[in-house]
């Protein structure tokens, strides 16, 4: 919409209706001393010269471009494509909005129509919705989607431990008013999915684990979901997009909903956000499933159209009766993480993921030589895991910082029984120089 400001012309015939002379007038009401306080801020900048000073001060801040990065824990450091944000950036995509005139949107409706169909076909599963806010959105809505589908008869959630902690507190959020009852945590945080089975009864409604779990551990879920389903649950598998590149998809291990965050499919770290959560499903449960849905229709004229489809699920209804009330998606995100599939393909996503695999298990190897440091976990891992430290993990990373080096993540803000444990997590850019010097430097920490 063209802004074009009021003419003075335009502003002497407003004041004229209200009954004032002059802009002034309508300020009359508050005291003179009020009206224009001196404010301590520093002299205008021209453009040139502000564009300086907010570069000066970025500087503050260290990134990965001058940093090493061994950081994951739901966030990684992965190669994003040129082509993603030449994309992006175009002006016929550049918006979240959602598309709700078809007749005007058959770009952006394929594009999300396009990733529904990607990410399902990665998740193993029939359908997909447009996305959510981020991983830990979707898990929350999983267990919305559950309650809706058992209309609240079942009241049991088992979640499993390490599900990633802020997915979990998430959850907690959304049910903290209800008689949801979540359970899971007692089990431990090295449970397996022998110990979560034994939790799961006839009130169960959903049982949510993660693959590969927080510490990076894969464990194939297959009984475990029949477990479930044998007492009537359902069975959330909370999904690495990248290593579904390799590894058997949730939907082979009879998942009902395969939800995540899908920020390792070419988004950028960017602090914290926005990221993309996916929730994908199974045909059986789309008329519950939250979030936007892009079908595939036929117009008047015969010709193939995309639309939303399947609208009364959401906020077009009672709200009482709509699965979900989040109103809006991260459609600008979809469409990167439907661009980087597209242009990696089956193999590309596989050699990323074999990539991270094998890089992750040379530097655990590695890391495991070093006096005082051990491996957490014998059980098989993806990217990422947890290693026994020396001493804090605080005073590890600062001495890893002032050699450029960002360490892992402290698994003792989380889990107090893992205080002096290094979540480590390596991706497809980290090479093997890097994970020699990481190596080096924690050869240097006393382990007496």
């Amino acid at each position: 919409m063209t802004y074009i400001p009021h003419s003075p012309k335009e502003r002497d015939e407003m004041l004229a209706t209200i009954g004032v002379e002059k802009l002034e007038d309508l300020f009359k009401a508050i005291p003179a001393a009020h009206r224009y306080p001196d404010l301590d801020l520093p002299p205008a900048l021209s453009e040139m010269e502000a564009a300086t000073e907010l570069s000066e001060i970025s500087l503050a801040n260290e990134t990965t471009a001058e940093l090493v990065s061994f950081l994951g824990a739901g966030v990684y450091n992965h190669y994003i494509p040129a082509a993603i944000n030449h994309i992006l950036l175009r002006g016929e995509f550049y918006t979240a909005y959602t598309p709700y005139q078809p007749e005007i949107s058959q770009g952006t409706l394929q594009a999300i129509f396009e990733y529904q169909s990607m990410i399902a076909n990665l998740t193993g599963m029939d359908v997909a919705n447009a996305s959510h806010y981020d991983g830990a959105t979707a898990v929350a809505e999983a267990v919305n989607m559950a309650m809706a589908q058992y209309r609240d008869k079942r009241k049991k959630i088992v979640m499993s431990p390490s599900v990633h902690p802020q997915y979990q507190a998430t959850t907690d959020t959304y049910t903290q008013f209800s008689d949801i009852d979540i359970v899971g945590a007692e089990s431990g945080h090295s449970s397996t999915p022998e110990a979560l089975a034994e939790l799961i009864d006839e009130n169960t409604a959903l049982v949510v684990v993660q693959y590969p779990d927080f510490f990076g551990r894969i464990f194939d879920y297959t009984k475990l979901g029949e477990a479930a389903h044998e007492a009537g649950a359902l069975f959330c598998i909370v999904a690495n997009p990248t290593a579904l590149g390799m590894l058997k998809t949730p939907g082979e291990m009879g998942a009902d909903m395969v939800v995540g965050e899908g920020q390792p499919l070419g988004i950028s770290m960017s602090y914290g956000g926005p990221y993309l959560g996916f929730f994908t499903t199974r045909q059986e449960y789309v008329r519950k499933m939250a979030g936007r849905l892009v079908g595939e229709s036929v117009d008047s004229r015969g010709q193939r159209a995309y639309v939303l489809t399947l609208t009364p699920r959401e906020q077009h209804i009672k709200r009482e009766r709509a699965t979900s009330n989040i109103c809006t998606n991260q459609g600008l995100l979809a469409l990167a993480a439907g661009v980087y599939m597209s242009l990696l393909g089956q193999t590309g996503m596989r050699q990323v993921a074999e990539l991270c695999y094998h890089k992750a298990h040379y530097a655990a190897e590695r890391i495991a030589t070093i006096p005082g440091f051990d491996l957490c976990h014998s059980e098989p891992f993806f990217h990422e895991f947890a290693v026994c430290c020396p001493t804090s993990v605080d005073e590890i990373n600062a001495h890893l910082l002032e050699h450029g080096i960002l360490g892992g993540y402290d698994l003792g803000q989380d889990y107090p029984e893992l205080k002096d444990h290094m979540l480590v997590a390596v991706t497809e850019k980290t090479s093997k120089e890097e994970i020699d010097a990481l190596v080096e430097v924690l050869s240097e920490v006393n382990h007496d």
